[in-house]
């Protein structure tokens, strides 16, 4: 399973669809999961119940699609709050971080009313927050670190692809360029 861990608006649910398109493997969107079992939007639902309810049944979701095996997982920005979901991403999968700077994720997200953590009047200063944060745990929990910035979607998903083959190149033990001759 990969599974990519970010902030909020970092691109988790777009990269992830193509990224699973590219590898044929399923797609699995631990937030669309955590909607169909709550019956209604994370927004209403935090509103209703408030985010320890919520982070509760995250953990249950991520739980359960990280022990699936092959796939893509898009987790929720905030997965890696708790320490069992970075215990089970980190052992089960291999992690991707999507790294964005909070700057990028307001220009992108300026429009979002979905997101329950950013409905506050200074969305800028509430992601700043966020990365603060959310960007050490992020890395505890990643293997790769991929660096949003500007570059397409398509070019994101080929910067992952080329992580994973490296990465098993050197568990396999490949030999590298100057021993194959």
């Amino acid at each position: 399973m990969i599974a990519l861990v970010g902030l909020p608006g970092s691109g988790k649910t777009t990269v992830g669809r193509m990224l699973a398109k590219r590898l044929q493997l399923p797609f699995f969107d631990a937030d669309a999961r955590i909607e169909q079992r709550i019956g209604c939007s994370i927004r209403d639902f935090f509103a209703a119940e408030g985010e320890a309810r919520f982070r509760d049944i995250e953990e249950e979701v991520i739980d359960e699609l990280s022990a699936l095996g092959d796939g893509v997982l898009s987790t929720g920005g905030g997965a890696v709050l708790r320490a069992a979901n970075r215990q089970r991403l980190r052992s089960r999968c291999k992690v991707v971080y999507l790294h964005a700077q909070p700057e990028d994720l307001a220009r992108r997200l300026r429009r979002d009313t979905q997101r329950p953590l950013l409905q506050v009047d200074d969305p800028l200063k509430r992601l700043r927050e966020l990365h603060a944060v959310r960007d050490p745990l992020y890395r505890e929990t990643a293997h790769f670190v991929i660096e949003t910035g500007r570059p397409s979607v398509a070019t994101l998903v080929n910067m992952i692809v080329m992580q994973l083959e490296l990465a098993a190149q050197q568990l396999a033990g490949a030999p590298d360029e100057g021993e194959r001759a």
